[in-house]
């Protein structure tokens, strides 16, 4: 990845798309922002309709559900990169049907997009896996598949906080544990 790629991680409404937009505006440039959301119900529509208002009108949006990489191969190289949120693309995912070795060849190919750019990128996701387990089996693959989704877009970009109160805390890796 770039040596400006970042993870932010977050529960919901910790304040970490948020953060991202703010990490967008004070870039210098352009920026280009991959929206994952898709409106399957009245209330899913509505919040896609505020976040839609509450962009920048001069940034460049793709909307795309399903195709990740090949939005952000899209986007201007000379853009700043915020793609959000991983967390609505995996659900899409899920609901479409895609297995899980599926999803995680999505995942490498965007990482492998990701690499390739020179300029600032942000990806947004939640923490899903600090809440109760889930009761469901489909909850539980997808806290499971969510897990190995940041797992592994954490150990490939330079940097990954967690989102708290609108505040990031540091997640380092094993050799800046020890």
């Amino acid at each position: 990845m770039t040596a400006n790629s970042t993870l932010l991680l977050g529960g919901a409404r910790s304040g970490k798309s948020d953060m991202a937009v703010r990490m967008a505006v004070a870039w210098s440039g352009p920026v280009s922002m991959v929206a994952t959301a898709e409106a399957f119900d009245a209330d899913m529509a509505a919040r896609i309709a505020q976040h839609r208002l509450e962009r920048p009108a001069h940034w460049t949006v793709i909307e795309e559900p399903i195709d990740l990489a090949t939005a952000a191969y899209s986007a201007d190289e000379t853009h700043f990169l915020l793609i959000d949120c991983l967390t609505t693309w995996v659900g899409t995912l899920m609901h479409r049907e895609y297995r899980e070795t599926d999803i995680q060849a999505r995942v490498e190919t965007l990482m492998t997009v990701l690499g390739r750019r020179r300029t600032p990128t942000v990806l947004v996701s939640n923490e899903v896996g600090l809440g109760l387990h889930p009761e469901t089996e489909l909850g539980r693959q997808y806290r499971d598949i969510l897990g190995r989704v940041n797992q592994r877009v954490a150990n490939s970009v330079d940097r990954a906080f967690l989102v708290v109160a609108g505040r990031a805390l540091p997640l380092l890796d094993a050799a800046e544990v020890m």
